[in-house]
């Protein structure tokens, strides 16, 4: 399964994040099958390749919760509605 996901790169304690497209059984921090948009939380910048991600999304690959954040709150995605 192809899973949108954040890799961990910079110094420490000032991580930033890759958002990625990999398989969900490889490590965190393994080789992507492509690289869709960055993230840093600590300036709250973000950049995305849009119609990457759309395409990503369209052939079934799952974001992670963080991920889906980020896309909702870029307006990619539909807000989830909270579950009962």
């Amino acid at each position: 399964m192809i899973k949108l996901r954040l890799k961990r790169y910079g110094k420490k304690r000032a991580a930033s994040y890759r958002i990625v497209a990999m398989n969900s059984r490889d490590r965190r921090d393994g080789r992507p099958l492509e690289e869709l948009g960055y993230y840093n939380p600590i300036t709250d910048e973000t950049r995305l390749h849009v119609d990457a991600i759309a395409k990503r999304l369209k052939d079934g690959a799952q974001p992670t919760d963080t991920v889906r954040r980020i896309l909702e709150k870029a307006s990619l995605l539909e807000p989830a509605k909270a579950k009962a």
